[in-house]
């Protein structure tokens, strides 16, 4: 059986807090893509705690990234549907950015810009959304001119899964401190609020483990 970590919403409040400084620190973010549906909540959190005094709110944009398969499986936190998800192989871009709220593509070029995800998994999806929007972002510098400043882009994660990974990510974005992952976990399947019908259910999962962990 597959063991899992049941986070609340109260712990991605808290990795995404805790997380802040050190983004600010490395990588000032001008504006924040998440990948849907797991970066939603957390890039929405993580905003708050990004933003400076005197500055505007850091425009989100959301990107749709599906790796998932679904397999039926009991879980007592999800009974309504009876089903957690089974990784897939193929990335299916399902929605990408939205042009008529940024403008053009070409206001992106020369931008410091926050990608978050949930997990870092087989780090598939990861990959296929730095170079797709690398590709988007340098076809679009291009076409300005070579004066144009580079686009950086870097990386949040809740949790990063500690094993042998499909996907690679751009060496200089790990050498320049671009990746951060609020947790480095086993590969314990990692149960998130929003995925949950029942989240009193899922709370109380939680707790159960945090205390038989002593973390309570």
């Amino acid at each position: 059986m597959v063991e899992k970590i049941y986070v609340t919403y109260n712990d991605v409040h808290k990795l995404c807090q805790e997380a802040a400084p050190k983004i600010l620190s490395s990588f000032r973010p001008q504006l924040i893509i998440a990948i849907g549906g797991g970066g939603y909540v957390p890039a929405r959190i993580l905003r708050s705690f990004l933003k400076q005094p005197g500055s505007p709110n850091i425009p989100i944009q959301a990107i749709g990234l599906s790796l998932y398969e679904q397999l039926p499986v009991t879980d007592l936190a999800n009974t309504s549907t009876g089903a957690v998800d089974k990784i897939g192989t193929k990335v299916t871009r399902t929605q990408w950015l939205d042009l008529s709220s940024l403008g053009e593509i070409q206001n992106l070029v020369g931008k410091r810009i926050l990608i978050v995800d949930e997990v870092d998994d087989t780090r598939t999806t990861l990959e296929y959304a730095v170079k797709e929007l690398e590709k988007d972002v340098e076809a679009a510098r291009q076409k300005m001119g070579s004066h144009a400043e580079k686009t950086q882009f870097s990386i949040f994660v809740l949790h990063n899964k500690d094993k042998q990974k499909k996907g690679t990510l751009p060496v200089d974005m790990i050498e320049e401190s671009r990746y951060l992952a609020a947790r480095t976990v086993g590969d314990e399947w990692i149960c998130y609020p929003w995925e949950a019908t029942d989240i009193d259910a899922h709370d109380d999962l939680a707790k159960k483990a945090a205390s038989k962990n002593g973390t309570a």
